[in-house]
């Protein structure tokens, strides 16, 4: 197999599946791959979580069957379309001017093609070292749903790795750590009235205004010296069923990213105290931060590895964006993980999404190296 045909034919295939989500259907998709992963000598198992929701776990075990695996992981549902129009078919794999175009190719179609062809061609390294594990979600975008999924069914164990590699979207650059998620939806309760006669009703939209505006400018916590300033944002707003009546219920949806340095439910204390007693706020995502100390030797060898990509000395860099880590490394048992993919991350969900074909070679040479460096 020559490893950039297969990369990118692997890739196109992969993008012709729609799995947007939500609504949500990695069916086919994980087929597929389980399919293509059985013919690679990879041992499958494949998870349902939800209807047409899949996960999915491969393992080419190495010459211990007791060898602590290194692991790879990636997701395979993508965000919707967007209302935009599109230049290149969304689901047409097309090669222009060096680019993959298609939704998810970036975000993170390519890098899970990549770690895919780079296990197999390596595949003497890995049987001969210590084996590797894949774990391909559904669900992620959504707030990790099939990872935590894969975490909550006491059938599936996963071993112990000695390291995570998340192939989301960084050209190439080996990134140590991302922030935190905290996703809250705060409600208000109002009393309905006639819109003509709102003096007998109570508005729970000017109740949400209010409470907007008082915890609009809310600080979650300290900076972090590589996360820096976390962040708060209001993403949605729901309220009221017809112009001509005083809205009893109206509810926004709030989204916080932290660093390690902040406990989610103290913000959450401190955030309900300051939008006022008449709000009541229920957790959507709770996704804590991810970060490898510096210095880490696996992610030091790592770091040489990439070097020759990039121009200029190597910094220790994180993302804002979350991935499954949150939820996989204390059961994969809290091992070093680097964020490390050929998809551009600002193209990440945007329209007409492409991979650089070119990172996405280099990418297979890379995923190659570090599992010969084992973990």
């Amino acid at each position: 197999m020559n490893p950039a045909e297969e990369v990118i034919r692997l890739t196109q295939a992969l993008l012709r599946f729609d799995t947007i989500n939500p609504p949500g259907d990695e069916s086919l998709c994980m087929a597929f791959l389980a399919d293509y992963l059985k013919l690679q000598g990879f041992e499958v198992h494949l998870q349902c979580f939800a209807e047409k929701r899949f996960n999915l776990l491969a393992r080419m075990a190495g010459k211990d069957k007791n060898a602590v695996p290194l692991a790879f992981t990636g997701h395979l549902d993508t965000v919707p379309l967007g209302n935009a129009p599109w230049r290149y078919n969304a689901f047409g794999g097309e090669i222009v001017e060096g680019k993959l175009y298609g939704r998810g190719a970036s975000d993170m179609k390519a890098a899970v093609a990549a770690f895919i062809v780079a296990c197999v061609q390596h595949q003497q390294a890995v049987r001969d070292g210590d084996g590797v594990i894949l774990i391909l979600t559904g669900g992620e975008e959504t707030g990790c749903d099939g990872a935590r999924a894969l975490l909550e069914d006491a059938r599936i164990v996963l071993p112990p790795v000695k390291a995570l590699i998340v192939g989301e979207p960084t050209s190439n650059y080996p990134v140590i750590g991302h922030k935190g998620a905290l996703w809250l939806r705060c409600e208000t309760q109002g009393k309905a009235a006639h819109g003509a006669m709102p003096e007998l009703g109570i508005n729970a939209i000017y109740m949400a205004a209010e409470a907007i505006a008082k915890i609009r400018h809310f600080k979650p916590g300290a900076p972090h010296p590589l996360m820096k300033q976390p962040t708060l944002n209001v993403g949605t707003i729901s309220g009221g069923l017809n112009i001509n009546s005083v809205p009893d219920r109206c509810s926004f949806d709030v989204d916080i990213r932290t660093a390690p340095n902040l406990e989610h439910d103290e913000i959450r204390q401190r955030l309900a105290a300051m939008a006022g007693e008449h709000l009541c706020m229920t957790t959507l995502v709770d996704l804590p931060s991810v970060l490898t100390e510096p210095g880490d030797p696996w992610i030091e060898q790592v770091f040489l590895l990439c070097r020759p990509l990039h121009d200029g000395p190597l910094q220790y860099r994180v993302v804002p964006y979350f991935t499954d880590a949150s939820l996989l490394l204390d059961a994969l048992g809290s091992q070093p993980c680097i964020i490390l993919g050929p998809g551009e991350p600002t193209m990440a969900h945007q329209t007409d999404e492409y991979c650089v074909v070119d990172k996405l070679l280099q990418s297979v040479d890379l995923y190659g190296e570090i599992i010969n460096i084992g973990g």
